[in-house]
């Protein structure tokens, strides 16, 4: 720590930051547009402009950019100096030249951060008077509409995409006074991070074209804190609401997960809560299909089938919440409660659950995952599984060149122009073993292409090598031993190593084998990290209840010992195999609660609208085993609730029946029947039931438990025309709906406090109206948020050291850390290492292939991703193709064993793939089973 003095006051502050940052963590306002909190300085705007003094008896001083100085012992300056003032106003002036002061017709008016500068700097007249200079927009895709006319020069976007994101389709062009910021040619931005723009730039340049559809005002909308359901990552959001409509999604910072970024499919894969096909009533089936009937006859027709059937089971969701799987469970009994995704997967995904549990090595936080400075992947394809993560990896694969080019020259990490131009475009050690070619080949120094037995023997040799004591692998190829060896000895020298695995390749092998790797890098007394992606957004949650597998439901209708399903959010075509979908489906009669039409819903007896997750409130577990929350923005439509409410009220016995014709349990069904059950009293029950959960009730504060008394208005107090939105039913003003389950409020009035960053409904401080205004809420600029994170981790030894370090703990500064890391006692190895691949025959075996866009169940309802999906194709490998005489764009004939209907697809020839593999895309029909098999291509066009 050292001593400055801002305006004659004395600070005691960090060493290794820029004054710019230490004014903002001390809550200091010095205006800037360049310097961004994740991208750091570059001095190009000239905006953060203070005079510094050489010591208490200098009264001149000089200008300095504080975005480029050092914090140094006994330094003074002046924020408030005349002239420093005058010099800021100036260049406010000379940024707004050209820009068209088209504020009142600006998307970003009201939330913008030029807006805020401008303010703050008192540059409050114009006196242009030439012509401007003007620029023509550029088409740039259905996620991003572009206005370069308001441009002020400040870089922030292109250093976000091209140096940040690595995208390579989006440059600054140009020169002097007309620089352009976008494509060479108009055309769809390419990076899947493109969304960040938005946020990035402070002024209206990159606004969000979807929300352009259905814009408001930034004050009138109705917002709260949510968690994104696109993949298993868990990032955190703002979902902003108004008439009943969903108008945007934003980044919610979050120091352990997504930071301030998010990716395209978690920001605009929004707009299938707002489907013209959503299920808003209830439905019951009919001699012609289902038709709407009373909420009352539909709840009551429900509980009559419950209390009549002889054998009733429950299936439940990866994409449900924690409670509406507990509740399920709760309804029919833990011996009825079935996986509902194919038994593959639900293995795997125990599998990692009992890893992380259990295992020596600490699961990483995505945001620990930039920290770490060697990378082993093994058999995942992060773009299109865990975007975010592909985000991060590429800020990992920068640790070992900056702190090089650190120790050569001395430049402070924050210090991005400098560290940029010495490290240049080298790469730490990132090593990626796949089954097809990924994104993250670019990063790499090393890549292989092997089936998924041949990454599982590749990462057992890597662990053997680190540690002999591992399993040894026989007979490798010498390319494989080659690049075991240099990927062994990168992570052997490095400080921070990590090991990237997860479910995509459906293999346990490839699993075990990322597991082996990370415990022998911790035998050897490093700090070591793994990171397991996972199906979906609730996958963990699911797995930590220990449902019975999907194939003995199956057995069970099909033997008769079950005459009624109930399935939560799930549709089973996508995630049980054809002929068990549709077994469960259509032999025996189901009950179905989801939001959107599925194969299911098209077969349900009883049909229950369940409310979408921004009009609900519940616990999701992420990838790590982090409980995180997530708040209705607005109240559900028509007859739509929450999943476990609706549960809730089907537990409740009828007059002519007893409620032990379920899962035998009368008490426990009893129990669970209660109308007016809130998600506190729940939460309650599912930690007193599955101690698994235990500590879910502090993923965040409930109401008064640990929040504002006056609660949390999830309006702002400009929100206008309450009475109006009603105004077509009813001229007065309605009554305020309550939310028992949350301290947010459906109001202006509350308060909102940094000191509760879980259930804040938006940043803002006052002069600050942008997303700039985070800074005010977290402990310092960049790292945890203030009262603590929101979220908890439930299980592993990263949860024992986080809970140790307490709640303020963040990543940056490492304080979270393995308390065993000093432990080098021995480790215990999976030991079984699988024969190396063979193909069969003619049959080629079957993986699916990840798509980020079209590949995910919600997101690809929404019509912007529509616009970016991909059509479908088929993976083959170039000498398959050769041997069968099939050219690349070919349409063949597919049939996957077990499964009556071939498909008809165009095959794609992909270079590097091996033989005997066959991709087939996420997101088709019943190819996403998830279960390794076989098919067959039986002619092509």
């Amino acid at each position: 720590m050292v001593t400055i003095y801002i305006d004659g006051i004395a600070f005691e502050v960090p060493e290794d930051k820029n004054l710019l940052e230490t004014c903002q963590n001390l809550g200091i306002n010095v205006p800037y547009f360049c310097w961004h909190p994740a991208l750091h300085s570059v001095g190009a705007c000239r905006q953060c402009a203070v005079k510094q003094f050489r010591d208490e008896k200098d009264t001149r001083g000089r200008i300095i950019m504080s975005c480029m100085a050092p914090v140094t012992d006994g330094m003074r300056v002046s924020v408030n100096d005349p002239e420093a003032i005058e010099f800021r106003k100036s260049v406010g002036e000379w940024l707004m030249l050209n820009h068209p002061h088209d504020c009142p017709i600006c998307d970003e008016g009201g939330e913008c951060h030029l807006q805020d500068m401008i303010v703050m700097t008192r540059h409050n007249y114009r006196r242009t008077a030439f012509p401007k200079r003007t620029f023509v927009n550029q088409q740039l895709g259905p996620f991003i509409h572009q206005e370069m006319n308001r441009c002020i020069q400040c870089y922030r976007c292109v250093r976000f995409y091209k140096d940040y994101a690595e995208g390579d389709d989006f440059d600054a062009l140009g020169s002097h006074d007309s620089v352009f910021f976008g494509r060479e040619k108009p055309g769809t931005l390419e990076s899947p991070f493109s969304g960040n723009l938005i946020e990035v730039c402070p002024t209206g340049v990159f606004t969000d074209k979807t929300y352009k559809k259905h814009y408001i005002r930034k004050w009138d909308l109705q917002q709260a804190p949510s968690i994104c359901t696109g993949c298993s990552l868990g990032c955190n959001t703002f979902v902003s609401e108004r008439y009943g409509t969903v108008r945007r999604i934003r980044n919610r910072y979050s120091a352990k997960v997504n930071g301030y970024f998010l990716c395209d499919r978690g920001r605009f894969g929004y707009e299938q809560v707002n489907s013209e096909q959503r299920i808003r009533r209830t439905r019951l089936a009919g001699a012609d299909g289902t038709r709407e009937a009373a909420r009352e006859d539909a709840v009551t027709r429900a509980r009559e089938m419950i209390a009549g059937a002889s054998g009733v089971i429950g299936i439940g969701s990866p994409r449900a919440s924690v409670e509406t799987n507990y509740m399920l469970q709760k309804l029919v009994g833990e011996s009825n409660f079935y996986a509902g995704v194919s038994p593959k997967v639900e293995s795997l995904v125990e599998l990692v659950h009992q890893i992380l549990r259990d295992g020596p090595v600490a699961s990483a936080s995505l945001r620990e995952v930039e920290r770490c400075d060697a990378v082993l992947v093994l058999g995942e394809d992060p773009v299109n599984s865990a975007p975010m993560l592909e985000l991060a990896l590429k800020q990992a694969a920068r640790v070992a060149p900056v702190r090089e080019a650190q120790a050569r020259t001395g430049a402070p990490v924050w210090d991005d122009k400098a560290q940029r131009v010495v490290v240049q475009d080298r790469r730490g050690p990132v090593y990626n073993v796949t089954t097809y070619p990924t994104s993250i080949d670019r990063l790499s120094k090393g890549t292989l292409r092997r089936a998924p037995a041949d990454i599982a023997r590749f990462a057992h040799a890597v662990a053997h090598l680190l540690d002999p004591s591992a399993p040894e692998v026989g007979d490798l190829d010498d390319e494989t031993a080659a690049l075991a060896e240099k990927a062994a000895e990168a992570l052997r020298g490095a400080e921070r190593p990590l090991v990237v695995s997860g479910t995509s390749a459906l293999s346990a092998a490839v699993i075990e084998g990322a597991a082996n790797v990370a415990r022998s890098l911790r035998n050897a007394g490093k700090e070591v990290r793994q990171f397991f992606v996972l199906p979906e957004q609730n996958s963990m949650g699911l797995a930590m209840l220990a449902p019975r597998p999907l194939d003995e439901a199956v057995e069970r209708v099909r033997s008769d010992g079950a005459d009624l399903v109930l399935l939560a959010e799930n549709d089973l075509e996508r995630r049980a195999a054809e002929k068990d979908a549709k077994l469960l489906l259509e032999s025996v009669p189901i009950i179905v609660l989801d939001s959107l039409p599925t194969s299911a819903t098209e077969h349900a007896s009883v049909l229950l609208p369940a409310a979408s997750f921004a009009e609900s409130s519940g616990t999701v577990v992420n990838n790590e085993g982090r409980a995180q929350r997530f708040f209705r923005a607005m109240e559900p439509a028509g007859d739509a609730l929450e999943s476990w409410k609706w549960l809730a009220e089907l537990a409740q016995p009828t007059a002519n029946a007893a409620p032990s014709a379920v899962g035998g349990d009368g008490a426990a069904l009893r129990d669970s029947a209660r109308v007016t059950l809130t998600l506190d009293s729940l939460l309650e029950e599912i930690e007193a039931e599955a101690p698994v959960f235990s500590g879910i009730k502090r993923a965040a504060p409930g109401p008064g438990r640990g929040a504002p008394k006056a609660g949390i208005p999830r309006q702002s107090f400009r929100f206008s025309g309450r009475t109006a939105i009603h105004a077509s039913e009813d001229v007065r003003e309605h009554r305020v709906h309550e939310d028992p389950d949350s301290p947010l409020r459906y109001s202006m009035e509350g308060r909102v406090d940094p000191a509760h960053p879980g259930i804040v409904p938006e940043y803002w401080v006052p002069g600050w109206n942008s997303v700039q205004a985070l800074n005010r809420f977290q402990e310092e600029v960049g790292g945890p948020m203030r009262g603590g994170e929101p979220g908890v981790l439930l299980f592993g030894r990263a949860a024992e050291a986080e809970s140790a370090a307490g709640p303020n703990a963040g990543d940056g500064d490492r304080t979270v850390r393995d308390r065993s890391d000093g432990d080098h006692t021995a480790v215990t190895y999976f030991d079984a290492v699988p024969a190396a691949f063979r193909r069969e025959g003619e049959k080629l075996a079957t993986l699916p292939l990840s798509r980020i866009f079209g590949g995910e169940e919600l997101s690809s309802r929404a019509p912007a991703i529509s616009e970016r999906t991909e059509s479908p194709y088929a993976g083959l490998s170039e000498s398959d193709g050769r041997k069968r005489g099939i050219r690349d764009g070919a349409t063949v004939t597919i049939r996957a064993e077990g499964e009556s209907n071939p498909r008809r697809l165009p095959v794609r020839l992909i270079a590097g793939l091996p033989e005997g593999i066959l991709l087939l895309p996420e997101g088709v029909e019943s190819w996403n089973g998830g279960r390794t098999g076989y098919a067959t291509i039986e002619g092509s066009d």
